[in-house]
């Protein structure tokens, strides 16, 4: 017996309206949604010889790693930046800091977060399961892509 689901409902607020999408009936009505993120889809690319998964997967893998770099670099650079300034205008008189505080609040921190972090270990297992099988099911493509990935940020 087959259920329907009910049509979406839309909500209206001060400036737009919006419509709730309900993914499963889309899935149904898009064979390639399903296809390409349906559980029982297998790999994505497997349609590809394996030289294009291997410049695929280096071509993606290029990019990302070189946006990671210039990105990696830019919050270095801020980072350390700010560190240095905060430093010149401790040295000269300009900042007191209060380095018992700092590091009241710093163990405080970490309690917090070592807290947060035995909460969040099942959800984390179940993205890494996730993505080694991902690896596993598209090992040429993943394969280029870490090359590619390597690449990028030496470039």
């Amino acid at each position: 017996m087959a259920t329907r689901n009910p049509p979406p409902q839309e909500y209206e607020s001060d400036d737009d309206s919006y419509e709730v999408l309900d993914l499963t009936e889309y899935a149904r009505r898009h064979h390639w949604w399903s296809r390409v993120f349906g559980h029982s889809s297998g790999p994505m690319v497997e349609k590809y010889s394996v030289a294009t998964q291997i410049v695929m997967g280096g071509v993606s893998g290029w990019c990302a790693g070189f946006l990671f770099q210039k990105v990696g670099k830019l919050a270095a650079t801020a980072v350390g930046g700010g560190f240095l300034l905060l430093q010149i205008a401790s040295h000269s008189g300009y900042v007191q800091i209060d380095w018992k505080r700092v590091e009241k609040d710093v163990n405080k921190a970490k309690r917090q977060i070592k807290k947060r972090a035995n909460k969040a270990a099942p959800e984390i297992n179940n993205i890494i399961e996730e993505a080694t099988e991902f690896v596993k099911r598209n090992i040429v493509i993943s394969s280029g892509f870490v090359g590619g990935f390597l690449l990028g940020l030496a470039s």
